[in-house]
């Protein structure tokens, strides 16, 4: 319909205001666009919950089986095709159930496991840092603090 509308106006372009209609015609087009793309993720929420398992899982094998040791930081590409998505489709999604975006997501992860860590082990901070997948323990303190408020040896000192 919205189609045969701008065929239609632009085969009679009979005056000044053609143009303005076919801008609101293909800015309704898009509009319409824009609530099926993102009604998808409303209708499609248990399986998305089940993707956010296998992305929980995926991560957690990722530094359990210490990919990180060789392969550094989980990237968003290599999420995304381990889990057979896009990357757009993948962080489109988890904005919409949680608020972050695929690296984000990520990096939660990587600071709760670093939280694990601190609390569980005696491991140092450079050797926690290393196993998570940083090449330099000054990025994960960063990263830390960022996301914490607090150093990653001040959260271990709040254990003791």
């Amino acid at each position: 319909m919205i189609f045969t509308k701008l065929a239609n106006e632009l085969k009679s372009n009979i005056d000044k205001f053609s143009q303005d209609v076919l801008v609101s015609q293909i800015e309704l087009l898009l509009n319409y666009s824009n609530r099926f793309y993102n009604r998808q993720f409303i209708t499609r929420k248990t399986v998305n919950h089940d993707i956010i398992t296998s992305l929980d899982k995926l991560l957690n094998n990722y530094f359990d089986e210490e990919n990180s040791l060789k392969d550094g930081l989980p990237s968003v590409k290599y999420i995304s095709t381990q889990l057979k998505l896009s990357q757009r489709y993948l962080s489109d999604m988890l904005r919409s159930l949680t608020g972050m975006n695929t690296q984000q997501y990520i990096q939660h992860a990587i600071i709760e496991k670093a939280k694990e860590k601190l609390s569980t082990t005696d491991l140092s901070v450079s050797e926690i840092a290393y196993e998570l997948g940083f090449e330099h323990s000054q990025s994960f303190n960063k990263l830390f603090k960022t996301k914490t408020k607090l150093s990653p040896l001040a959260f271990r000192q709040s254990f003791n």
